[in-house]
């Protein structure tokens, strides 16, 4: 799976998680822009860790790879 189309998946998942319109939500933009609570951060990773297989607890997850969706996919793509 390339960075490109995690990205997507993440803008798809974070879209329906925050109920906006993906076409508003670009790879670049922070976290903190998204008006994401800590509800709808826990969401973000279930999802991820469905998606991806990706068990989140023992992947060194930073608050820096959380800056962008552009950030967290290349950390995904890191890992899977």
């Amino acid at each position: 799976m390339t960075i490109q189309e995690i990205e997507r998946t993440l803008i798809q998942g974070i879209g329906a998680i925050t109920n906006q319109d993906e076409a508003a939500i670009g790879p670049e933009t922070p976290f903190p822009d998204l008006g994401i609570d800590s509800l709808g951060f826990v969401e973000i990773l279930v999802f991820i860790e469905k998606t991806f297989k990706l068990p989140l607890i023992a992947s060194d997850l930073t608050r820096k790879d959380f800056e962008t969706i552009r950030s967290l996919a290349a950390f995904i793509s890191r890992r899977v």
